[in-house]
């Protein structure tokens, strides 16, 4: 059974991740994987930069990967991601397939491709994540988005210095 959690508190320390990516000079995303139990199993930010260039490393996807490699599935239904923007299509096929219960997100993806436009690193793929996981066998909990405008605010500036 998925635990009662305070989604803000924790949407904003995937916001802190998201931050941090930032800094690093990654993409301003980040997620965080909680346990049943409130406790913060695992963190990750964008891995664009840092994994070479890789148009795949989302936040939620690397951290979808690495908590399957650690988890099992009747465990992580009783997890819940928590993601500073909407998964795009990969990214929740990836958490649905890790077997991940509840995401939580910040920005909705029709607002990231506002802010966005059509970048080279950023194409957004303006599907949303609830229309992928209720295609699914399995239900996913989808609450969000949340805090939209401190999320928005994580991608300010960034893709207009961004490289292509």
């Amino acid at each position: 059974m998925l635990p009662d959690l305070d989604h803000e508190t924790y949407l904003r320390q995937a916001f802190a991740v998201a931050r941090r990516a930032r800094e690093g000079g990654d993409h301003p995303f980040g997620a965080i994987l909680v346990g049943p139990d409130g406790a913060v199993l695992m963190e990750q930010g964008n891995g664009y930069t840092a994994e070479g260039r890789d148009m795949t490393a989302h936040a939620e996807r690397l951290i979808a990967t690495r908590a399957s490699k650690a988890h099992p599935p009747v465990f992580l239904a009783d997890c819940t991601l928590y993601s500073s923007a909407e998964p795009c299509a990969m990214c929740a096929g990836a958490l649905y397939w890790a077997g991940i219960g509840r995401l939580v997100y910040g920005q909705a993806e029709t607002g990231l491709k506002e802010e966005t436009g059509n970048h080279a690193e950023n194409p957004t793929l303006d599907l949303p994540c609830r229309t992928v996981l209720a295609a699914g066998q399995r239900k996913v909990e989808v609450i969000g988005p949340m805090l939209e405008e401190e999320a928005a605010a994580l991608q300010q500036g960034f893709w207009e210095r961004a490289e292509t």
